[in-house]
């Protein structure tokens, strides 16, 4: 099984490319952007040595599903998937902040929680809450959209607005948004046994008009449990059954790293590579309700670069 790890294309049209932790973009000249989903992995900011089979192709086509059943909540960038690990659509310009959405008190908020915070960006929380509790009601916990090599940093509502890193007019279609997308996640993964507890969505400014951009509801970018047993664990104050990448950074963990200074990355062994697919496969499964079709991964630079550069060819035919 090959992975694919670094890509140097040169598409039609082409302007710029931006490596990020897991996807490649492409700049096809200031008006559409290719965005290649990598098999990179990363946690605690920190790009992992292996890459991981098959992510990437579930990472696309899981955001590529979501974009599609959420499209008539907000515009989204999305225009085509030529390529099981690429979506091609428009180029615009990224808000400054993430938005992060929670339902549960659970990975880094519950951490920091435990350690006698009471506040997330703004948010008041109880005292006496226990790990993975469902908050009465969603809260947003925004980030601001760091710069390469910086960490993402907690920052409340009030704060975005006072320091104009988006207008309110903005802001309060980005709320809207945010909550309706997570109501509609929620739902489709009901559905299908799941829980979505938290997830974050990017935005970004076309034209005067605001899409979603990015991913939407991956493994990447949202944590999922089990409903099945989801109260008998709470009560028993048991771990969660969950589809996420907490398994990584909490293995990381147990192996003495958390992205820190001095630290060194735990082996990443060919047998714990292959769990690791097979936990993003199955939370494609779960989270579609569809069987995982693993495309042949023998010429995966050639096939990528063949089906987009055709898209290219045929769409600026037709533009």
């Amino acid at each position: 099984m090959n992975a694919l790890v670094n890509t140097n294309f040169n598409f039609l049209n082409q302007k710029s490319k931006y490596t990020g932790k897991v996807r490649d973009v492409y700049n096809i000249n200031d008006q559409l952007l290719v965005m290649i989903v990598s098999d990179r992995i990363s946690a605690f900011d920190v790009v992992l040595p292996k890459g991981i089979p098959y992510k990437g192709q579930v990472l696309n086509q899981i955001a590529a599903k979501f974009l599609d059943e959420t499209a008539d909540i907000c515009p989204n960038w999305k225009i085509a998937t030529p390529d099981p690990m690429v979506t091609i659509g428009h180029n615009c310009k990224p808000f400054a902040v993430e938005m992060i959405i929670r339902g549960y008190l659970t990975g880094s908020s519950w951490r920091n929680y435990k350690n006698g915070e009471r506040q997330i960006c703004g948010i008041k929380l109880e005292d006496g809450m226990q790990e993975h509790q469902r908050f009465e009601n969603p809260i947003i916990t925004p980030t601001t959209k760091a710069e390469q090599g910086e960490h993402d940093m907690d920052i409340s509502r009030d704060e975005i607005l006072a320091k104009r890193i988006v207008s309110e007019e903005d802001y309060l279609i980005l709320e809207k948004y945010t909550y309706q997308l997570f109501q509609r996640g929620s739902e489709i993964a009901n559905k299908h046994g799941l829980i979505l507890v938290d997830t974050k969505y990017e935005f970004g400014k076309k034209d005067g008009k605001i899409y979603l951009i990015d991913e939407i509801h991956t493994p990447d970018s949202s944590r999922y449990f089990y409903a099945d047993g989801y109260e008998e664990r709470f009560k028993n104050n048991e771990p969660q059954k969950q589809l996420s990448k907490e398994f990584l950074r909490e293995w990381l963990m147990v192996n003495g790293f958390q992205g820190l200074k001095n630290q060194t990355l735990p082996e990443l062994t060919d047998d714990f590579v292959t769990q690791i697919s097979d936990r993003y496969i199955e939370l494609y499964e779960n989270i579609t309700a569809e069987k995982f079709m693993r495309q042949n991964t023998n010429d995966l630079i050639d096939r990528i670069y063949n089906n987009t550069e055709n898209f290219l060819q045929n769409y600026y035919k037709q533009n």
